[in-house]
């Protein structure tokens, strides 16, 4: 039996419920946008794809040019469809209000338009992440409106741009890859019922950043180090693709733990990735394939952002690794941590502890 196309597999969604019909809609008018970012990206140098926009974003951020126009790429598929009320990306400083001409619906979309886009002078791997939200039956403070917990989303997913582009989504429903088939132009269910292992030996981290992290993330890191000699008693390894969307990819397809941790760097800022367009999304995925989704110290999906832009420390991934971090986060604080101490990280290691 043929593998169903995109539209297909959301035509059967849409028969269980209008919802589904609405959020497919959205579905398709995004995959609109993301087969022409793909096509873009594939061009590389020859379509002018490469090099710093010129400018920033809202936070501050060095814009590549591939970041303004998978932007704009979105923006102009998704706003006239008729079932958004508004849209919030990550590289605008406020929402985008569906206006006239364009009908006006009842939901909400959030996306980073390009994730890991730093990798895309060398080649490497990059993403676009999606949300969906239901505006509130009050609606109408539009910026109040995008400030809802992962709990609340009806749809999450990415596209992931490398040897082949594919398409990762749920709609509550489980989750669910799709390949472009490039031959005719389709995203085709290569990857039904993803499920994260629980356990793994496997986890991605920037470990450059290791001085600045909290000792609970220090502790974990150093254990997995250890390898077979270690507390752990068996060897894992170390991943790091500098792009989310890569990382998590990895985990869904074979399992494994992506860590974000708080960085000590920068007071007032408590974790690197953005709260609605990369760590609600993820969460969610994540869970919705049998994996856990944490901030360290409670369900990531339950953190009810304050700001647009809100940043949150990120550890998801197969269960019983995430269940782990979180215990240690509890361990030390409630003081019953052990003390930073192991000859693995001595005065002379580039992990020690400052």
């Amino acid at each position: 039996m043929t593998s169903p196309t995109l539209a297909r597999f959301l035509a059967e969604e849409r028969r269980r419920s209008r919802a589904a019909g609405e959020v497919g809609a959205i579905l398709l008018q995004l995959a609109t946008a993301l087969k022409e970012i793909a096509a873009r990206l594939a061009g590389g140098a020859l379509a002018g794809a490469l090099g710093d926009a010129g400018g920033e974003n809202c936070q501050g951020e060095r814009q590549q040019r591939m970041d303004v126009v998978a932007n704009d790429l979105l923006l102009g598929a998704c706003e006239w469809g008729g079932h958004l009320a508004a849209l919030a990306s990550e590289e605008l400083d406020a929402p985008v209000l569906v206006r006239s001409p364009h009908p006006r619906g009842e939901l909400l979309l959030v996306f980073d338009p390009l994730d890991g886009s730093s990798n895309l002078d060398v080649n490497g791997t990059v993403g676009t992440i999606f949300s969906i939200l239901r505006q509130p039956a009050d609606g109408g403070a539009v910026l109040g409106d995008f400030l809802q917990p992962g709990a609340a989303q009806v749809c999450a997913g990415y596209a992931i741009y490398g040897p082949s582009t594919m398409l990762v989504l749920t709609t509550g429903r489980g989750v669910h890859g799709f390949t472009l088939d490039p031959a005719v132009g389709e995203f085709v269910l290569s990857h039904p019922d993803l499920r994260v292992p629980e356990e793994t030996r496997e986890f991605s981290v920037n470990a450059s950043n290791d001085r600045f992290w909290e000792p609970p993330v220090r502790r974990y890191v150093e254990e997995c180090l250890a390898g077979r000699e270690g507390p752990r008693g068996v060897d894992f390894n170390m991943r790091w693709a500098g792009s989310m969307v890569a990382d998590v990819h990895r985990l869904l397809m074979r399992g494994g733990v992506f860590l974000s941790p708080r960085d000590a760097r920068e007071a007032g800022r408590s974790g690197k990735l953005r709260l609605l367009y990369e760590a609600s999304p993820m969460g969610m995925l994540v869970e919705q394939a049998g994996g856990l989704a944490s901030t360290g110290r409670g369900p990531l999906l339950e953190v009810v952002p304050g700001s647009l832009h809100q940043r949150v420390p990120v550890i998801l991934g197969s269960r019983r690794e995430v269940e782990r971090l979180a215990r240690y986060h509890a361990d030390h604080d409630d003081g019953l941590d052990r003390p930073y101490t192991s000859p693995l990280f001595n005065v002379r290691s580039l992990l020690r502890e400052l």
